[in-house]
């Protein structure tokens, strides 16, 4: 009877201690995905990404509304089984350094996009963006896994995205719906203004960009509004053209937007329903190449681009920024019947 005690009392040990162990393990487990959940929040690539790459790479933006292929696709072609993390660094920092065309490993991307401008970031900010893009895996558009698979089948690699539906058009109820829809017609706006922003840039230097602005900013959104039986506009609290010029309620939108970005939150759409239509407001912030034109005056905006906002811009406000900064809003009204 005492061994049989014994043995018992041995045996729920031992059972004790394995369920120790598993419950150790678990909670190891779950600190080291949130330890690399922490790790992917805090790299220094994915800000940079957020706020500067996604000015033409948005993940959020539709197929057609594209003005360069999306980070995710990016990655997929410049990463396979056998590249390295230096590899993949150098490729990157060498085009974007040295954007041409025998380069380039995205042919189609080429022939739909042309050749990427040349962007003056520091080789240190490069390979910080490409350090994320290799170390975690990239916001892709809802639409890409149907669209890589049907121009190069299956071939998924190393590249594959969350598949986490960013695309405008993802379904989360009724106001998200609206949000979407507003938000697609802004992206769709704001890759038309920024492929011929692009091109005016490679054409005609920063001068031809702020030059196509005056002269086809509006008549270009406006043509899209028609085209989407929507009322589209960019507005500000700083506007370069007084056309563009907020109203109190825009204001209102424009400082909360500000207070977000700000503090770092992760802005959506503001989605306000009325009787028959619905207005969408969503925040327009600053990057990198924004600031040849809306930086500090005789700084990132050089003097000769300054004598041509003043020229063409005589009560111009939209100077001063820096990266990453609200400078004003998209407002996007359409029927709620769409």
């Amino acid at each position: 009877m005492k061994y049989l005690s014994f043995f018992t009392i041995l045996l729920m040990t031992l059972v004790s201690c394995k369920e120790a162990k598993k419950t150790e393990n678990k909670l190891l487990e779950s600190k080291v995905a949130s330890s690399s959940a922490d790790q992917e929040k805090i790299h220094p690539g994915k800000k940079i990404i957020e706020t500067e790459c996604y000015l033409c790479h948005n993940p959020k933006a539709s197929e057609v509304s594209m003005i360069a292929p999306p980070m995710v696709a990016i990655k997929k072609h410049y990463i396979d089984s056998t590249t390295t993390k230096e590899q993949f660094i150098e490729a990157i920092v060498g085009w974007i350094n040295d954007p041409q065309e025998e380069k380039s490993k995205m042919p189609g991307a080429l022939n739909r996009f042309g050749i990427m401008p040349y962007q003056p970031y520091p080789e240190e900010t490069i390979s910080l963006i490409a350090e994320y893009m290799y170390d975690y895996e990239i916001a892709q558009p809802e639409w890409f896994d149907d669209h890589f698979q049907r121009e190069h089948g299956r071939r998924m690699g190393k590249g594959k995205g969350m598949g986490n539906g960013m695309g405008p058009g993802s379904k989360h109820g009724l106001q998200t719906d609206y949000g979407d829809i507003g938000l697609g017609y802004a992206l769709a706006t704001k890759a038309a203004l920024g492929k011929n922003l692009m091109k005016a840039i490679q054409e005609k230097g920063t001068e031809g960009a702020v030059a196509f602005c005056n002269l086809r900013a509006i008549e270009l959104t406006d043509s899209i509004s028609v085209m989407n039986n929507a009322q589209i506009k960019r507005v500000s609290d700083k506007p370069r053209n007084p056309l563009n010029k907020a109203n109190k309620e825009e204001l209102g939108y424009i400082a909360t937007f500000k207070e977000q970005v700000a503090a770092g939150i992760e802005v959506d759409p503001v989605v306000v329903p009325g009787n028959e239509e619905v207005t969408v407001y969503y925040p327009i912030t600053t990057n990198t190449m924004c600031l040849q034109c809306h930086g500090k005056p005789n700084e990132q905006v050089k003097p000769a681009t300054m004598a041509t906002l003043r020229k063409l811009y005589p009560e111009d406000m939209a100077v001063g920024y820096n990266v990453n900064e609200v400078r004003g809003i998209w407002s996007v009204v359409f029927d709620k019947n769409k």
